[in-house]
C-alpha cells in the first residue's frame, strides 16, 4: 500500500510535468510568424508546428493504453518525460523546418504517454472518494497551462526570441525527470500482453486518418482529396481495427468496455462536450475580430475570463462530484451550457461586447464543472485493469470529436453567411455566428437530455 506522503509526491510529480507538457499545446500558436520567418517557410507549411502535434497526438493514445499496461510505471513515466526533453532539443537546436518537426511530433508522443499515465496512476491509487477532487487539480494544472501560455510565449519572444518557450519548458521538465526519479514507484499492475503490430498500425490509420482529415475540412472542404480520403481510410479502418479487437483474447486496444453502459455515456457526453467547447473556443475570436471588428488584444481580453474560469472550476467540480456523485453536477452544467449558448444565439452588432464576454465565462464554467467528472465517473465504472484501455479510448474519442467540432461550427458560419449575404448585407457574418451558436445549443440540449434520462440515480459514482 502506498503511503500517503508518498503519493502526494507523485501527484506533484504528474502536476509538474502536465504544466509543461500542456503549455507547448498552445504556446506555439504564438510563435508561429516568428517560426515560419525563422526557416523561410509559408504559413500553411507552418500551421503544421501545431496542427501536426495534434495529430500525432491522436495517433499515440490509442498506443498508450498498451505501454501502461505491458511496461512498470516508474520506467515508463520517466521514458514519457525523456522522449519529450529530446522533442525540446531536437527543436531548440534544429536547423531545418523538417527537423523542428520532428522535435514537436517526439514531443507529442512524449506528452501522450504523460497525460494518459497520469490520469490512469490518479485514477488508481486514490480511493473512490477522492478521485474527482484530485482529477479536478491535475485538471487545473492542465487546463491552466494552456491560457496563459500564449500570453507567456507573446512575454518571451519579445524578450528572448521563440526558442526561450523551449528553453523554459525545457527547465521544468528536467526538474520533473529529476524529482521523478526520486519519488515515483511502480503502482500500476501489469497485465502479459504481446504487441500487436498489425492492430497499432490499424490504429494509426484510424486516428491519424480521422484526424487529419477533420483538420483539413475547413481549409480544403469535404469533398476535397485532402480531407475526403484521410476520413474514408480512417473509417474504413475503424471498422476493421473494431471487429479485429473484438476477436482478440487480449486486444490491443480494448473496445469491448463499451458495452458498459455508463461507460459509453461518459464517452458519448465527452465527445458532444467537446464538439461544443472546440466550436465556441474557435468562434469567439472570430466574433471579436471578424464580425465586430476589434484587434486580436481586444479578443485576448473578451477570452481569458472565460478560459481561466473553465481551469479555476474544475477542482470545484471534482469535490463536488465526489460528494453528490455526477447526475446532480451534469444536469446542471448541461442546462447553464445551453442557456449561455442560447445566448451567443440571439447577439447583435449593437450588443456590448461585455455581454458577449459573461456568457463566454458562464459557457466556460458549465465546460470545467462538465470536463473531469465525466472522465472520472467513465473510467471509475470499469475495471481497475481496465483503466488504461477506458482512459486512451476516451481521450482519443473526445479529441477527435473537438477536431469535428472546430471544422462543423465554422463552417456553418461560413456556409450561412455566404448564402445569407444578400439578405443581411453587413450582417451576414453575424447571421451565420448566431445560427453556429444555435448548431451548439443543440449539442448543449443532446448533452442536457442524457444528462436527465440517460443517467441513473444509482450511479452516483
Amino acid at each position: 500500500m502506498i503511503s500517503e506522503k508518498k503519493r502526494s509526491m507523485i501527484f506533484l510529480c504528474l502536476v509538474i510535468s502536465g504544466i509543461a507538457s500542456s503549455l507547448l499545446s498552445t504556446a506555439m500558436t504564438t510563435a508561429l510568424p516568428d517560426v515560419t520567418s525563422y526557416f523561410g517557410v509559408g504559413t500553411s507549411a507552418g500551421q503544421w508546428v501545431t496542427s501536426g502535434y495534434s495529430l500525432a497526438m491522436g495517433i499515440v493514445l490509442p498506443l498508450t493504453a498498451f505501454l501502461i499496461t505491458r511496461f512498470p510505471t516508474k520506467r515508463l513515466y520517466l521514458a514519457g518525460i525523456g522522449s519529450f526533453i529530446a522533442g525540446l532539443l531536437l527543436s531548440i537546436f534544429a536547423r531545418s523546418f523538417g527537423v523542428m518537426m520532428a522535435g514537436r511530433v517526439i514531443q507529442a508522443c512524449g506528452n501522450g504517454i504523460l497525460m494518459s499515465s497520469a490520469q490512469v496512476i490518479i485514477l488508481t491509487v486514490y480511493p473512490v472518494e477522492k478521485k474527482g477532487g484530485m482529477m479536478g487539480i491535475y485538471g487545473l494544472a492542465t487546463t491552466a497551462a494552456p491560457v496563459i501560455a500564449p500570453t507567456i510565449a507573446g512575454l518571451l519572444i519579445d524578450a528572448f526570441g521563440w526558442k526561450s518557450i523551449f528553453y523554459v519548458v525545457l527547465v521544468i521538465m528536467a526538474v520533473s525527470f529529476a524529482t521523478s526519479c526520486i519519488v515515483f514507484e511502480n503502482v500500476l499492475e501489469l497485465q502479459d500482453k504481446k504487441f500487436d503490430f498489425l492492430s497499432f498500425a490499424e490504429s494509426i490509420l484510424v486516428f491519424g486518418g480521422i484526424t487529419l482529415g477533420i483538420g483539413n475540412l475547413s481549409s480544403c472542404g469535404i469533398v476535397s482529396a485532402e480531407a475526403g480520403v484521410p476520413l474514408l481510410i480512417g473509417i474504413a479502418a475503424g471498422i476493421v481495427f473494431i471487429l479485429r479487437q473484438c476477436k482478440l483474447e487480449k486486444p490491443f486496444l480494448d473496445v469491448k468496455i463499451m458495452k458498459n453502459r455508463d461507460y459509453t455515456i461518459s464517452v458519448i457526453s465527452s465527445m458532444v462536450l467537446y464538439l461544443v467547447m472546440m466550436g465556441s473556443s474557435v468562434l469567439m475570436p472570430l466574433y471579436v475580430q471578424s464580425v465586430m471588428g476589434y484587434s486580436a488584444v481586444v479578443s485576448g481580453l473578451v477570452t481569458l475570463p472565460g478560459s481561466l474560469a473553465t481551469a479555476i472550476v474544475s477542482p470545484f467540480a471534482g469535490r463536488i462530484y465526489d460528494k453528490m456523485g455526477i447526475k446532480k453536477i451534469f444536469v446542471a452544467g448541461a442546462a447553464v451550457l445551453v442557456i449561455s449558448n442560447v445566448g451567443m444565439a440571439f447577439l447583435t452588432m449593437g450588443t456590448p461586447l461585455w455581454v458577449a464576454a459573461c456568457l463566454n465565462v458562464i459557457r466556460n464554467i458549465s465546460i470545467g464543472s462538465l470536463m473531469m467528472p465525466l472522465l472520472t465517473w467513465g473510467t471509475s465504472r470499469v475495471e481497475l485493469k481496465k483503466v488504461a484501455d477506458a482512459s486512451s479510448l476516451l481521450t482519443s474519442f473526445r479529441t477527435i470529436a473537438g477536431s469535428i467540432g472546430s471544422a462543423l461550427f465554422v463552417g456553418i458560419m461560413t456556409a450561412v453567411s455566404a448564402a445569407s449575404e444578400s439578405s443581411f448585407g453587413d450582417g451576414a457574418l453575424m447571421h451565420g455566428m448566431n445560427i453556429a451558436f444555435l448548431g451548439m445549443s443543440a449539442g448543449a440540449a443532446v448533452l442536457l437530455l442524457i444528462a436527465v434520462f440517460g443517467i441513473k440515480n444509482r450511479s452516483v459514482r
